[in-house]
């Protein structure tokens, strides 16, 4: 049987009080995962790097703004897999939140984002990605689990 547990790191970029909070959204484009769907500064974690270190990396080539290590914040774990794929692949995400950064966020990869906007996290646009709302709903009930999980069915 094979096997992969895939590793990817995500940053609820916020501004705003608490409970008025926004965040930013990129509309994902030629990419062949969730295209025409809103999703937050996310990417898979390179073998040489931390989770965190992937979370720093994926927000300045995605929105070009620099966070500093100690301004993001662990949020939750999700631990999330397919049953009845072809394959058994299971994925981790990292979930971080970051109030604080340098430089102002811009559409740095625009053949890869079409769109990118601040939103109330209490009126987010459709369609996002599902795991990614998942957390987000989590945040707004609070307290967020530090180990979320989400099992998804193929339907075929």
């Amino acid at each position: 049987m094979t096997h992969a547990l895939v590793p990817a790191s995500y940053v609820l970029l916020l501004r705003g009080p608490l409970g008025e909070e926004e965040i930013l959204l990129h509309l994902r484009q030629n990419t062949g995962y969730r295209d025409g769907h809103w999703a937050m500064i996310a990417g898979h974690v390179d073998a040489d790097e931390s989770a965190r270190t992937a979370a720093q990396r994926e927000a300045y080539e995605e929105v070009g703004v620099s966070i500093p290590p100690d301004a993001l914040e662990p949020l939750t774990t999700l631990h999330r897999w397919v049953q009845g794929g072809p394959a058994l692949e299971q994925r981790v995400d990292f979930f971080w939140t970051a109030r604080t950064w340098d430089g102002d966020p811009r559409i740095v990869e625009p053949e890869k984002a079409s769109d990118q906007r601040w939103f109330s996290l209490r009126d987010l646009p459709q369609p996002g990605v599902e795991h990614e709302l998942v957390v987000i709903e989590a945040y707004l009930r609070g307290p967020v689990p530090p180990i979320l999980t989400l099992t998804s069915h193929v339907t075929r």
